[in-house]
């Protein structure tokens, strides 16, 4: 049996680390045959390497899922060296996004837009420009969507910053947090969009669980996902991730509270 690592960037606000935990827990609900374990790549326990080593010693193969936006450093560097680490036993999927489900959501959180000419996707940013191409692919999925005009602002690395796209975007605009979980990012979204209407972040939504059990799917049993709009494989990766500090317990399903 192939086990499923799932591995979140970690984030020092316990509302955060409360949606990670709340979306692995549905993970498991929805996928009961399947061990599942949560790491981190920073900022929490446990740290991938360390969580690698122990689901290698227990289980002969396992499968990296991201949970992860678009895919950065975390995962051509990360999750790439804990795939070269264990050749043929740990495989990487690869992040959740770009993906239609992630748009839908993101509709969703938006509400009503009846007054609303613009929305800015608010992303967190990387310095990888392989993950900024994966935001403005998301970007065209929820314009389509929505049937408004999405333009992406981030946060940090090397794309344009959200508060010089919201000052250059006219008419009525709203802010879509393209955010896992609350925490650093967010409060920086609300201190740079004060007086816009901002989107709460995905949250532990049924359907990204879903989404990542697809990706989970599809490498385990060798298929191509042709609802995605991208390889479930990310070329080139071979799988890691690190770092530590505030502990969170090592998740399986069995310590995983009802």
């Amino acid at each position: 049996m192939t086990d499923l690592v799932a591995v979140a960037h970690g984030t020092a606000d316990p509302r955060g680390i409360r949606v990670v935990h709340d979306l692995v827990r549905e993970m498991a609900r929805q996928a009961p045959g399947v061990a599942i374990s949560l790491g981190f790549v920073d900022l929490n326990l446990p740290a991938l390497p360390e969580l690698m080593r122990r689901v290698v010693a227990d289980s002969n193969e396992a499968v990296v899922v991201p949970l992860l936006l678009s895919s950065g450093y975390h995962v051509y560097v990360d999750v790439a060296a804990e795939v070269d680490r264990y050749p043929g036993q740990v495989h990487a999927a690869a992040a959740l996004g770009p993906d239609p489900v992630l748009a839908d959501i993101l509709a969703d959180r938006l509400g009503d837009l009846s007054r609303v000419d613009h929305v800015v996707l608010a992303a967190a940013g990387s310095s990888d420009p392989r993950a900024l191409l994966d935001c403005s692919e998301t970007a065209r999925m929820l314009s389509r969507r929505i049937d408004r005009p999405v333009q992406v602002g981030y946060l940090s690395g090397v794309g344009e910053r959200l508060p010089a796209v919201l000052a250059r975007t006219p008419g009525r605009v709203a802010v879509a947090t393209y955010l896992l979980a609350p925490g650093f990012f967010e409060k920086l979204i609300h201190r740079h969009a004060r007086g816009h209407l901002i989107s709460p972040p995905l949250g532990a939504d049924p359907r990204l669980a879903a989404l990542a059990l697809r990706r989970f799917t599809c490498i385990s049993t060798g298929r191509v996902d042709p609802r995605s709009t991208r390889q479930t494989i990310v070329p080139g990766v071979s799988g890691s991730l690190s770092r530590t500090p505030p502990v969170v317990p090592h998740i399986s399903r069995a310590s995983l509270p009802a």
